[in-house]
């Protein structure tokens, strides 16, 4: 299932500039990397492999089939200045005979937060998610040690799921959480 670009192009005033919220493109990776490393950090202390890392966002804006990066942008003369990424993958659902949309990776550079950012890059894509019939819902997780976090999504509408997640990561070691 790949998503389309056409659904997602909104803009807003974000005093005084506009922001403009649309699928990320391949020029938009070395800002994607950062903002993806500057998330590992601040919410889990991990420090990433960036060539990994630039290498599984470039996978990703190449295989829209495996999902898509929205980005928040500020027209900078002739070119854009990131300041907010979310990623969307997809779930299959046979219960409902559609796709859920995972909203991942989001980060607002931080002195763009509080300023409607994220909540901009959600209204786009719940709006297009409803606007389709191959999607039944969008979820999204969260550490649970991001109380922020928590307050925004539950303010957007979004409520908390019965379910935990449990993994096994081939790749990075398991993360101390703080109740531990």
């Amino acid at each position: 299932m790949a998503l389309s670009t056409q659904g997602f192009c909104i803009t807003f005033m974000a005093s005084p500039d506009q922001i403009i919220v649309r699928p990320a493109r391949e020029e938009d990776v070395e800002a994607i990397v950062a903002f993806s490393a500057a998330l590992a950090l601040e919410t889990e202390g991990r420090q990433l492999d960036v060539p990994r890392l630039r290498e599984g966002t470039l996978t990703l804006l190449n295989t829209p089939e495996r999902g898509v990066f929205l980005v928040a942008a500020l027209p900078q003369g002739a070119s854009q200045h990131i300041v907010g990424q979310l990623m969307i993958t997809y779930e299959w659902s046979d219960w409902r005979n559609a796709v859920f949309w995972w909203i991942q990776s989001v980060y607002v550079d931080p002195t763009w937060r509080r300023r409607g950012v994220f909540r901009r890059m959600h209204q786009a894509v719940m709006q297009e998610a409803r606007a389709r019939a191959d999607v039944c819902g969008v979820r999204l997780y969260v550490d649970k040690d991001n109380p922020v976090a928590h307050t925004i999504y539950e303010r957007l509408g979004l409520s908390r799921s019965t379910y935990e997640i449990y993994e096994s990561d081939f790749v990075l070691p398991p993360k101390i959480s703080k109740e531990r």
